[in-house]
């Protein structure tokens, strides 16, 4: 899987002005289907390059910007490695593409900005979690949502104690064996005694502080929830060399290496669900003892002007739902239409954006989730004043 993070969500949020072409496919891991995807993309472009000519572009032009997504379908072992959705981004200076552990409707859009509204899970208060599986022979790095997991590659990581320490662990291996029967390490070769295990515990604290220097690149930076996976003697000598403040205190217990990546989701879901709903809870009662006041609205038009103006605070926002329409900041006025007409955008996508860009938290909800008292709206906001 591609690493997808906050900052690179916000980078893509922030351009504007060019023509943006967003992309998004379900793809397949696995089986006969994998040889479906590139033609459906294939299929994707040229939709997105008929929108490129409807908003005016010669045509030279708009096989310029498409032109690094096509030698996308020349690379047989891209198509070979996906994950269970595509996101490709593209504009005159901008290209970026993404394979993810979420599954995407097809959905082609080209507008003055990128359309981010199926990432909005990553960006959400629920959005994401890391999931951090230790021993002394293998570290995995996933990702998770609510309702997916993938295995991240590790580039800026040790794989295993050995890597982390180099020949002078590998040369020490001969000298000792390590077990763990129980869940205490035992030493052998130097008597096993207090002062071995002593030496042993600062290797332990080297690879782990190696780990920890991975992650501020990969995932401290984002402040997204980590749970560790492990032995019980070693989730304490970690806790040691973090410096990641959202390490949750509350670990899986036990021998990592034979737990799948769907097994190690469950029981990290089990444990951060709790946290990730009251979140939700307070948000939504918030909206309801507001409701009806100009403290809160299900109104997309005042949603989206609010989000403009930074007053957003807590956002609800259905996702598999467009609104097609227009912000006319000139004017302060918001135009809805019933079918997508030229120049428009997802009000949806933009008060989501907005609201991220004011500092404000976002809940990416199933349509029936959010909290209205209209049946059916696909919005709801509480605002700061």
């Amino acid at each position: 899987m591609d690493l997808l993070s906050r900052a690179e969500v916000r980078t893509l949020m922030r351009e504007r002005g060019n023509l943006c072409v967003s992309l998004y496919l379900p793809t397949h891991r696995a089986g006969t289907q994998t040889k479906q995807d590139p033609i459906r993309f294939k299929n994707l472009l040229r939709q997105a390059e008929e929108r490129l000519l409807n908003n005016g572009l010669r045509g030279t032009e708009a096989q310029q910007i498409l032109k690094p997504s096509q030698r996308l379908l020349e690379d047989d072992d891209f198509w070979q490695h996906q994950g269970d959705g595509l996101a490709v981004f593209a504009s005159p200076g901008t290209f970026r593409s993404y394979r993810l552990p979420w599954a995407f409707s097809e959905l082609v859009v080209v507008t003055d900005r990128f359309h981010i509204k199926p990432l909005l899970t990553l960006l959400s208060v629920d959005g994401r979690f890391y999931i951090l599986a230790l021993s002394q022979k293998n570290v995995r790095l996933l990702q998770g949502t609510r309702q997916s997991v993938a295995e991240i590659n590790l580039e800026s990581m040790p794989k295993n104690l050995a890597e982390a320490l180099g020949e002078e662990e590998r040369e020490r291996q001969l000298q000792f064996h390590i077990a763990t029967p129980g869940g205490s390490p035992i030493f052998h070769g130097h008597g096993g005694g207090g002062a071995d295990e002593s030496i042993h515990k600062k290797d332990l604290l080297r690879y782990f502080k190696r780990i920890d220097k991975g992650l501020q690149e990969l995932v401290c930076l984002e402040r997204s929830p980590l749970v560790l996976a492990g032995v019980d003697y070693l989730l304490p000598i970690y806790n040691e060399a973090n410096t990641c403040a959202e390490l949750v205190r509350e670990g899986i217990v036990g021998n990592p290496d034979g737990l799948s990546a769907q097994e190690l989701h469950v029981r990290a879901w089990a444990i951060l669900e709790p946290r990730f709903s009251k979140s939700q809870e307070r948000a939504a009662a918030k909206y309801q003892e507001f409701a009806g006041s100009d403290r809160a609205s299900h109104d997309l038009k005042t949603v989206v002007m609010s989000a403009h103006h930074g007053r957003v605070d807590s956002l609800f926002v259905a996702v598999g739902v467009q609104q097609w329409g227009k912000l006319e900041t000139n004017g302060g006025d918001v135009k809805l239409h019933d079918a997508r007409e030229p120049g428009d955008q997802d009000l949806l996508d933009l008060a989501a954006v907005e609201t991220l860009a004011h500092a404000g938290k976002v809940f990416a909800v199933e349509p029936d989730r959010v909290p209205s008292p209209s049946a059916g709206s696909a919005v709801a906001a509480v605002f700061r004043y």
